[in-house]
């Protein structure tokens, strides 16, 4: 091993080391070059319309398959993993109205990037000056491609990035810098033949294994959506009013989940016992109260109250 090589390995375990010690899962490094194999699926998805009414995935569409476009002088992506899976969990009886797990607790933006900055402080504190950005979803960033890249797990059926010990619900986050450090290498895909994701939507949003056409997908109509829920999805939803897990909930790889050690994330007890009436009537006072630091705030009050209206029977 070279001096530079040997520089770069323990450069590369200092991070990671350091990662660990801040509260991450998981941390893996690649090397910052364009996304070859990702720009053509990137732009067939595009001009298949899956992304829907969120206009901003079409755009910036160079820096999201190349991150030297973001960060001058980029060598490595550093990504990581924060897992979010709740030690406790809403009700999910036949009548029960359902949230994404990922949105019980406070808003993982906040929480990821401020374990971020934890890092890339680290980093120039034992290092010296780097030049590095900080990335939670802020920016066109192709989170689970790196991620994946790096060895941290594989893209699954679902799109999802799956990982062998603690299946899927985690959040994935970078940061962007000009070091040269020891790159990790890909895992292979080990989905098998398993198709229990695709036979479970029931929008029909994964289109075919690997593609989700993202305006059909719950979460869409139910977060992103800003318009009307369109009529043909009505009695489609299986009660879910802020994101869906359902292609989580059924894939195998998900029996690893661990609850999070990150108290944030954790169901508060002020929603612990929520009902279907509860949503029902929920007031915007209350909204505001209950959910000033979460992600809900994202479709705020009335597309929440949209959300709930929807899954009413009709008269």
């Amino acid at each position: 091993m070279t001096t530079e090589e040997l520089i770069r390995a323990e450069r590369s375990q200092f991070i990671k080391s350091k990662a660990a010690e801040i509260g991450f899962d998981y941390c893996g490094i690649s090397k910052a070059e364009f996304l070859e194999k990702e720009a053509p699926r990137l732009e067939n998805w595009l001009n298949q319309n899956h992304h829907g009414a969120m206009g901003y995935m079409a755009n910036h569409f160079d820096k999201r398959l190349d991150p030297r476009k973001l960060v001058d002088g980029a060598e490595c992506v550093i990504s990581v993993l924060l897992n979010y899976y709740p030690s406790e969990r809403l009700p999910e009886e036949a009548e029960d109205l359902k949230l994404s797990k990922y949105a019980y607790g406070k808003d993982y933006h906040f929480v990821l990037k401020e374990k971020l900055q934890l890092l890339l402080e680290a980093i120039q504190e034992e290092i010296g000056e780097v030049n590095g950005r900080i990335f939670v979803d802020s920016a066109p960033v192709m989170d689970k491609a790196w991620a994946a890249k790096s060895g941290l797990g594989w893209v699954g059926r679902h799109s999802n990035l799956l990982n062998r010990d603690m299946g899927s619900f985690f959040f994935i986050g970078e940061i962007i810098c000009d070091l040269k450090l020891a790159y990790d290498g890909a895992v292979k895909d080990y989905c098998g033949t398993c198709t229990r994701c695709i036979d479970a939507c029931p929008t029909d949003a994964i289109t075919e294994p690997y593609v989700v056409d993202g305006s059909k997908c719950i979460s869409y109509y139910t977060i992103e959506l800003k318009d009307a829920i369109p009529e043909e999805a009505k009695g489609k939803f299986n009660n879910w009013i802020f994101g869906c897990d359902i292609c989580q909930d059924v894939c195998p790889w998900n029996r690893f989940s661990q609850p999070t050690k990150i108290s944030d994330f954790a169901l508060p007890q002020e929603l612990a016992g929520f009902k279907r009436n509860d949503w029902e009537e929920i007031t915007e006072e209350v909204f505001r109260e209950l959910f000033r630091r979460s992600p809900l705030k994202r479709t705020k009050y009335d597309g929440l109250k949209r959300n709930i209206d929807f899954l009413k029977p009709l008269q």
